[in-house]
């Protein structure tokens, strides 16, 4: 959804808010406790942009342990049995400072909290592991540093390099990972700094395969100086990965690329004006824990079979060309009945989407946009237990970053007997 208007108060008028920055837009919905503040949103889904809902919210405190990593596991069929993959959602990198400077043995932090799901699932069985970083923005980079060190034995996880241009390098320094089993890392555009110091050191230990779109490209570390009269804020230094390659404006690009709604013209560091751009220093030495390049082509075949006849990667993919197709009109009559129909094909196209995945489904279609939105409406009526049911309903992505786990514990399982089957050639 994207918010194009913000208003004070049950009474207050709209402000258009199209073309502002996120702190900006931020920084307007925020406001005292209990305080009212009414959002003016197009739906994602919506076709045009005049489809537009009013959304009031009363502001309160945003609890802490909705922003914690959570886990489900997640079924995947395979043949006619079924692998169970650990999922762990991590929508930030959180340490509990306070705490942690008051001694208190169980504070709060990513890692803690990781290393306990981790197991959890174990415990349950699990045969691979998901790290779902989908829209966390970053946070501590103490909390990526310590986060990687749960999955590989040692060595170096970021390089830092300072505008006086000496380098330092942060990473695990005690021997011994925690956990050593198959790893997906799922990533998209609005995976942000320190999602992207992880993905990349994984991606660069070849510790486990990274899936998704290509991420944010922040990979800048601003401080703010003190002015007589307010702040400058002003970028002191830049991350790099183990590799030499900078994170940023290019961000993390996956192994293996799913479709991505996010326009890279308009989200992305890249996106900024006057971004600083990609380069690169020194690599640093480190062990490679696989050959994930080797597997990979034979992993993407073997996800594009699979999206083609999956209605819901389909869906997805239709509605990919029909927002680039938006992006490529440069001008709109002024014209009452041109823009109309312009509108009614639009909705045309974006109906016909929709319908064909119903179909495919064998679920009832639709006569119009409309019903949908109202169905979207009725199933977001709150009930007692709304978030119960969340994790039994994983999307198509997070399913198919589960498929791709699933197809590598195969090739892998595939090389194992056939390097015992020539070892036993052999004598």
């Amino acid at each position: 959804d994207r918010i194009v208007g913000v208003a004070q108060g049950e009474d207050g008028s709209f402000e258009d808010v199209i073309g502002w920055r996120l702190d900006e837009v931020v920084e307007l919905i925020r406001g005292p406790k209990d305080s009212t503040v009414r959002l003016q949103v197009i739906p994602a889904k919506a076709p045009a942009t005049d489809a537009r809902k009013e959304i009031t919210i009363v502001r309160n405190q945003v609890k802490l342990e909705e922003q914690s990593a959570q886990k489900h596991v997640l079924e995947v069929p395979e043949g006619d049995q079924t692998v169970k993959i650990g999922v762990i959602d991590i929508p930030a990198f959180y340490i509990d400072f306070e705490a942690m400077r008051r001694g208190d043995e169980d504070y709060k932090s990513t890692t803690r909290d990781v290393r306990k799901l981790l197991t959890e699932l174990e415990d349950e069985g699990v045969e691979g592991i998901v790290i779902d970083l989908r829209h966390n923005g970053g946070g501590s980079l103490q909390e990526a540093n310590e986060l990687t060190g749960l999955f590989i034995e040692y060595g170096p996880t970021v390089q830092i390099r300072h505008s006086s241009r000496r380098v330092w390098r942060d990473g695990k320094r005690v021997r011994g990972p925690y956990y050593d089993g198959p790893l997906v890392v799922l990533i998209n555009r609005l995976s942000a700094s320190a999602s992207e110091i992880f993905a990349g050191a994984i991606q660069d230990y070849q510790r486990g395969i990274i899936v998704g779109d290509r991420s944010f490209g922040k990979g800048t570390v601003q401080t703010m100086v003190p002015l007589t009269e307010g702040q400058l804020k002003l970028t002191e230094s830049k991350f790099y990965r183990i590799s030499g390659d900078s994170t940023q404006h290019r961000g993390v690009v996956p192994d293996v690329m799913f479709p991505s709604l996010f326009d890279p013209d308009e989200i992305g560091e890249s996106a900024l004006d006057h971004a600083l751009n990609w380069d690169q220093i020194n690599p640093v030495k480190h062990r490679r824990y696989g050959d994930i390049a080797a597997v990979v082509p034979e992993l993407t075949r073997q996800f594009r079979e699979r999206s083609v006849s999956n209605p819901d990667f389909v869906y997805l993919e239709e509605q990919v060309h029909l927002a680039e197709e938006a992006r490529t009109v440069k001008a709109l009559p002024l014209n009452e009945k041109a823009r109309i129909a312009m509108r009614e094909m639009q909705e045309s196209k974006a109906l016909a989407i929709e319908n064909r995945r119903r179909a495919a489904r064998g679920e009832e279609l639709l006569t119009s946009l409309e019903d949908e939105f109202v169905e979207d409406d009725e199933d977001a009526e709150p009930e007692p237990d709304a978030d119960a049911d969340e994790s039994e309903q994983p999307d198509v992505l997070l399913t198919e970053a589960g498929n791709i786990l699933v197809d590598a514990l195969l090739l892998r399982q595939q090389q194992f007997a056939q390097h015992s089957e020539s070892g036993a050639d052999e004598h």
